[in-house]
């Protein structure tokens, strides 16, 4: 599969609110549990063995060194330490090594074996509370696999805000980003309504949107989201409205197709934050109604382009 047809497949995945999971173990025992990934953001899965594992001295306890692939350095992340788990010497000779993509930061992941690749919808991926233990939940959403196992995906962008924080969200530009632009009242007084499963994610947004004082509502998937709108008193009132597009219950895409397609929501501006930043995903939520689009690791300027696009919605509405 090409490059494009790579990226097609994963936007014709999501718009049909359906993804498309790496599954993998961490360790080779039986009782151990399955783990998953989206299959676009990985690239490939190397045998550790044949790799030689260069050291940093200094480095996070997760991050066990660098290796050479086709002439990268390409940092390697210990997953089953993440988890809690230490693998012997005898594992790690044994173990792959997942090397991902995440927002066009490469990585390596340890793990024992992948096991298969699976298609699900996204009303069969599940956030349990029980999972969610404030901060600290490693583990975003579940499904079950075709003999009943139940498999887990885990939230990644917290394990590389752990080990890699220079590549994530400069939360303390977000409010600088601000500086000599004129704020809606509507968006002063409103409350933004975002629709993000990540945990790391939302602490972003939400230390981003405190820092300028600027009302907010997280729900943990898109049809929590809906749901919440649909009893909404004045729709007309939400001044933006921030979506991821992989998320449980409900895609991204789905959320925006939804909210366009209805009178009372239509001309609320819906920015897509998202580590699926390919041109294709970015054209395909544009064409579905979506007006602004912007990488997870650049959300420090979400604020100023939910300004930026509440005052092109008010000049078009002027304009009828």
């Amino acid at each position: 599969m090409s490059l494009l047809e790579h990226v097609d497949a994963a936007t014709n995945l999501a718009k049909n609110n359906e993804v498309q999971l790496l599954v993998f173990k961490i360790d080779a025992d039986e009782p151990s549990p399955y783990y998953a990934i989206n299959v676009f953001k990985t690239r490939e899965v190397v045998e550790s063995k044949r790799h030689h594992l260069t050291q940093i001295p200094g480095a996070h306890p997760l991050l066990e060194g660098t290796i050479v692939l086709r002439e990268f350095q390409i940092p390697i992340l210990n997953l089953p330490r993440w988890l809690g788990h230490e693998l012997s010497d005898q594992a790690k000779r044994m173990s792959n090594l997942l090397i991902c993509d995440f927002n066009g930061i490469i990585i390596g992941i340890r793990i024992m074996y992948a096991y298969r690749v699976v298609k699900k919808n996204w009303n069969e991926m599940h956030a349990p509370d029980s999972y969610r233990l404030g901060d600290d939940g490693l583990v975003i959403n579940d499904t079950r696999l075709d003999d009943g196992s139940l498999c887990l995906v885990l939230d990644y962008e917290k394990l590389l805000a752990e080990v890699i924080p220079q590549a994530m969200v400069n939360v303390e530009k977000a409010v600088d980003s601000l500086a000599g632009i004129e704020v809606p009242q509507k968006l002063k007084n409103g409350v933004v309504l975002i629709a993000e499963d990540s945990k790391t994610a939302q602490h972003h947004l939400r230390l981003i949107f405190e820092h300028a004082h600027i009302g907010y509502k997280i729900f943990n998937n898109g049809k929590d989201m809906i749901d919440f709108i649909a009893r909404h008193p004045n729709p007309s009132s939400i001044p933006a409205i921030i979506t991821d597009i992989e998320m449980p219950e409900m895609s991204g895409f789905t959320v925006i197709q939804r909210l366009k397609a209805n009178p009372e929501t239509k001309s609320i501006p819906i920015i897509v934050n998202s580590s699926m930043t390919g041109d294709n995903n970015k054209r395909e939520a544009t064409g579905l109604g979506a007006d602004g689009f912007i990488d997870k690791t650049k959300s420090e300027n979400i604020l100023p382009l939910i300004v930026e696009k509440m005052n092109a919605m008010e000049m078009k509405q002027l304009s009828r």
